[in-house]
């Protein structure tokens, strides 16, 4: 007998690695807009830091949500048709991303200030047209977060599922780190059209994974497609009473509210604090960086441990990582010649960060997969994103009510002095993000002694 890439622990299918491909190239995108979007929407735009705020973490949070019915709806239909509407969509919305200004000024509502900047749109209705472009990218993103990962469920075994899961991280994170090294670079060339251009690049990368899901992608891995709808409502109403997949979803909240500020607060807090030429692309990049250098390594060294306890490491870690973080505006001299310390704490907390992220990112997904009937990959896996969808909506709106009230834009007061006095507790903002991630990680501590002790009874 033949073996396969199903029957054996030393290989995987061809599906397995053209999903891998294709959210290598959709990451790449994703985090090369992602990165600078609140910029994009203050800087471009014109939208005050709450605005920009709210607007990144309904439209990040909404990429999360969204999986719980587009993962069911791609088990209906196929993955292949699930993910060529996705990069289509893609492509659409990053395309939209890029035009749009140039649309705007060609109908006479952004004028060219004088240094590459826009404006026109400050107090103007018709900057909110953004939020239809950006609900095309959330609709189709949706739909790879679920599809890629259950993927990975469908065409790995329990055996090589911890080692799967493995490399898709590890591919995200590649694809994070590429997106994320384009924007300094080009804002170097550019300036801050930089925001604007970045766009093309990001729509260039969606078309590629849209053609190589047409050309290439074929599973033998059909089970669940062509289900009626009152079968999805049943898997719904499955998952919905399942009590620990939704106690975790909301432990793990705790986490990734910290690790969503390399995005919501990240960016302008070290621009503010270090300036103008701090680069929080490359800052941000730490993370991936990491990421892909260990956490191969990480999830073998824990393979013997169970998920749960992998992450209870991790959510340990998180909050050091948001101290090391406010040490930056603690510090008087800097530790190292031609590195602000607010760089260098900074990057510090995200090597820590990452660090948690390995050991719970991989732990945490493998976990829900086991837990998915089969032919429910798509539902069970977009489910496991509601974390995000939470810590999005929470995240963001935190991060723009601590930036307004310990790091405010420097544009808004009348001399250097006034701002230095209304920034000089600029940290507190890290000390509010190591509190949620304690609470996190304790509140894990119980639940893994609960689930513990409720197992070990059912079993005597």
């Amino acid at each position: 007998m033949i073996q396969t890439p199903q029957t054996t622990s030393k290989g995987f299918s061809r599906a397995f690695w053209v999903s891998n491909t294709v959210e290598l190239f959709e990451r790449m995108a994703y985090y090369a807009v992602f990165i600078v979007l609140t910029i994009y929407l203050s800087s471009i735009l014109g939208f005050n830091d709450f605005e920009a705020s709210m607007i990144s973490g309904l439209f990040s949070g909404g990429l999360y949500l969204l999986p719980i019915f587009t993962g069911a709806y791609a088990d209906k239909i196929g993955f292949r048709k699930s993910m060529i509407i996705a990069f289509s969509l893609l492509s659409i919305g990053y395309l939209g991303l890029a035009l749009l200004p140039t649309l705007l000024e060609a109908a006479g509502l952004v004028v060219y200030g004088e240094v590459t900047r826009f404006t026109g749109l400050l107090g103007s209705n018709d900057r909110w047209m953004i939020v239809p472009v950006l609900t095309v990218i959330m609709i189709g993103g949706s739909f790879i977060k679920s599809i890629i990962s259950a993927s990975v469920a469908k065409e790995t075994t329990e055996a090589t599922r911890a080692r799967g899961y493995s490399i898709f991280y590890m591919m995200v994170n590649i694809g994070a780190f590429t997106g994320k090294t384009i924007i300094d670079p080009l804002r170097n060339i550019i300036g801050e059209q930089a925001y604007i251009y970045i766009n093309y690049f990001s729509g260039a990368m969606t078309i590629l994974a849209l053609l190589a899901v047409i050309l290439l992608y074929k599973s033998a891995h059909t089970a669940g497609e062509g289900k009626k709808m009152r079968e999805i409502g049943q898997g719904f109403l499955r998952i919905l009473t399942n009590w620990r997949l939704l106690i975790l979803i909301l432990i793990v909240t705790g986490f990734w509210m910290v690790q969503q500020q390399l995005y919501a607060t990240m960016p302008k807090y070290v621009i503010r604090m270090a300036g103008e030429t701090a680069k929080p692309g490359w800052i941000a990049n730490v993370n991936p960086f990491v990421v892909v250098c260990l956490v191969s390594l990480i999830t073998k060294w824990m393979s013997k441990r169970s998920a749960i306890t992998s992450m209870n490491v991790g959510m340990f870690l998180i909050p050091i990582s948001a101290l090391l973080m406010a040490c930056g505006n603690l510090l008087d001299n800097d530790l190292i010649t031609g590195m602000s310390n607010i760089t260098l704490m900074m990057v510090l907390g995200i090597v820590v960060q990452a660090l948690a992220e390995c050991f719970i990112s991989p732990r945490y997904l493998e976990y829900f997969s086991l837990q998915a009937p089969k032919g429910e990959e798509g539902m069970y896996l977009g489910f496991s994103h509601l974390h995000s969808f939470l810590s999005s909506i929470f995240g963001f709106g935190i991060a723009g009510i601590l930036l307004t009230k310990y790091c405010p834009d420097p544009a808004l007061f009348d001399t250097r002095e006034a701002w230095e006095i209304a920034s000089a507790n600029a940290h507190y903002i890290w000390y509010y993000f190591a509190t949620i991630g304690l609470i996190a990680a304790i509140a894990l501590l119980f639940f893994a002694k609960i689930t513990e002790f409720i197992d070990k009874k059912k079993k005597a």
